[in-house]
């Protein structure tokens, strides 16, 4: 009992030709990509617009110093309140 191996079909195809241009004078590809006449191209300060290195260290700068400044106040109301009464925050024994 001899085994035959499959044939592989895509070991005798002709790759060089599938995606250039045949030998053959009288064949040419079925369908060709219609390429657009004008490419739109997206500039970089599409979605954001690019500011100087200077101005954006000021600007996000102040927003992360308001936070840090926001959390200090919040930190102050907070050990005011728990000096207010009495120091306990949670009680857990009852």
């Amino acid at each position: 009992m001899g085994a035959e191996q499959p044939k592989d079909s895509l070991k005798e195809m002709d790759w060089k030709s599938l995606g250039g241009e045949s030998k053959e004078p009288g064949l040419e590809p079925a369908v060709r990509k219609r390429l657009p006449k004008k490419i739109r191209q997206v500039p970089d300060y599409y979605f954001l617009p690019r500011r100087s290195l200077p101005y954006s260290i000021a600007f996000y700068g102040s927003f992360i110093a308001a936070g840090v400044g926001a959390g200090m106040l919040l930190e102050a109301w907070i050990n005011k309140k728990v000096k207010e009464d009495g120091g306990v925050i949670w009680e857990f024994d009852k």
